[in-house]
C-alpha cells in the first residue's frame, strides 16, 4: 500500500507540473508566431531587403528561396522559441537539457549583433565600390581600387563578425594582425628602406601619370555628377509626366461620365408618357355568345273565304264560322327579338349577363 501511495504522490505531483509545461510551450509558441510577423512586416516597411541586396548578402541569398528579412524574421521566431523552452524545462528543476538551452540563449545576442554587423559591412563596401567605379571607372585601374576597397571593408567586416561570436578567434585575429603589418612593413621597407631607388622611380612615374590623368580625373568626377543629376532630373520629370497623365484621364473619366447622365436625362425628358393599359374587370369574365334562331311567322290566314276544291274538283264553298275556328286553330306567331327586314331570316344574338365567379 505504501508503495501505491507513492506512486499516486507522484502522479499528482507530476500532472499539475506537465499541464503547466505545456501552457508554457503554447503561450511561447503563440507569442514567437506574433512577433515573427511583426519583425516581417517592420523590415518590410524599412527596406531592409533593399540594403542586403545593395551588398554581397543580397547575392548569396539570391540562390536560397528567403529574402533577408524572412531569414531574420525566423532567427527571431526560433530564438523566442528557445526562451520559451527554457522557461517550461525549468518547472522541472536543474536538468541538462536545461542547462544546454542556456548556453544558446546566451550566444543568440552575439549572433544577432555579427549578423548586423556583417550586413552593414557590406553595404558599407558596396557603396565604397560604386562610388570608385563611378568616380574612377573610365580609368584603366578604376575597377582594380574598387574591388580591393570592396573586399577590404567586407573581409574587416567578416573578421569583426567572427570575433563577435566567438568563432576561430584563434585564427582570425593573427590573420588580421599579420594582414596589417604586412601592409605596413611593405610600406615602411619599400618606401624608406632599401628600395628607395626603385621605390623613387616608381613614384615619379606614378606621381607623373597622375598629373597627366588629373584632368581626366576632374572630368571623369565632373560627368558622373552630371550624369547622376540628369537622371534625377529625368526621374523627376518622369513622375511629374505620370502624375499629369493620371489626372486627364481622370478628368477624361469624369467629363464621360457627365456626358452619360446628361444624355440619360435628355432621353428621360423626350421619352412620351405610356397610358396605363386597361386590365380586366373584376368578376367579369368573357362570357359566350349565344344564338337565338328567329322563327318565321306563319304564312297568314286568308281573310276571306276559300274555294277548296272537292274530291270531283268542284269548289266547296265556307262558312265565315268555319273560317273563324279555322284562323284559332293556327300555331300562335312568336314575336322576333328585333325587327328583321321582311324577306331576310334573321338570327338574333343574345350576350347573356356576366356570371359571378365568387
Amino acid at each position: 500500500m505504501g508503495a501505491v501511495r507513492d506512486a499516486l504522490g507522484d502522479i499528482v505531483r507530476f500532472v499539475p507540473s506537465f499541464l503547466l509545461f505545456v501552457v508554457i510551450l503554447v503561450v511561447g509558441w503563440l507569442v514567437a508566431v506574433a512577433v515573427r510577423t511583426a519583425v516581417h512586416k517592420l523590415l518590410a516597411r524599412v527596406g531592409f531587403d533593399r540594403l542586403v541586396e545593395r551588398g554581397g548578402v543580397g547575392r548569396a541569398l539570391a540562390r536560397t528561396p528567403l529574402d533577408a528579412s524572412d531569414l531574420l524574421a525566423k532567427l527571431v521566431y526560433y530564438a523566442i522559441l528557445l526562451f520559451t523552452l527554457q522557461i517550461a524545462f525549468g518547472v522541472w528543476g536543474p536538468n541538462p537539457v536545461s542547462s544546454l538551452i542556456e548556453r544558446i540563449v546566451a550566444w543568440l545576442p552575439l549572433a544577432v549583433v555579427a549578423i548586423v554587423i556583417v550586413v552593414v559591412a557590406a553595404a558599407i563596401a558596396a557603396a565604397v565600390r560604386e562610388l570608385t567605379l563611378s568616380t574612377l571607372g573610365g580609368l584603366p585601374y578604376g575597377r582594380l581600387l574598387a574591388n580591393l576597397a570592396y573586399w577590404f571593408i567586407l573581409g574587416l567586416g567578416v573578421i569583426a563578425a567572427l570575433n563577435q561570436i566567438g568563432i576561430a578567434t584563434t585564427v582570425t585575429t593573427p590573420v588580421l594582425i599579420a594582414v596589417l603589418a604586412t601592409v605596413a612593413g611593405i610600406l615602411i621597407v619599400g618606401v624608406g628602406g632599401g628600395l628607395v631607388r626603385p621605390m623613387q622611380q616608381r613614384w615619379e612615374g606614378w606621381l607623373g601619370r597622375m598629373e597627366q590623368e588629373a584632368p581626366a580625373v576632374s572630368e571623369h568626377v565632373r560627368a558622373a555628377a552630371d550624369t547622376r543629376r540628369a537622371e534625377a532630373e529625368a526621374r523627376r520629370a518622369a513622375e511629374a509626366e505620370a502624375a499629369r497623365r493620371a489626372e486627364e484621364a481622370e478628368a477624361a473619366r469624369q467629363a464621360r461620365a457627365e456626358a452619360a447622365r446628361q444624355e440619360a436625362a435628355r432621353r428621360a425628358a423626350e421619352m412620351p408618357a405610356t397610358p396605363p393599359t386597361p386590365g380586366p374587370i373584376p368578376g367579369v369574365t368573357d362570357a359566350p355568345t349565344m344564338v337565338v334562331p328567329t322563327i318565321s311567322s306563319p304564312p297568314a290566314a286568308p281573310t276571306g273565304p276559300a274555294a277548296p276544291t272537292g274530291p270531283a274538283g268542284s269548289t266547296a264553298s265556307t262558312s265565315p264560322a268555319e273560317t273563324e275556328r279555322d284562323a284559332r286553330l293556327q300555331l300562335p306567331t312568336q314575336r322576333p327579338v328585333s325587327e328583321p327586314p321582311a324577306d331576310a331570316d334573321q338570327t338574333v344574338v343574345i350576350n347573356p349577363p356576366p356570371r359571378d365567379d365568387k
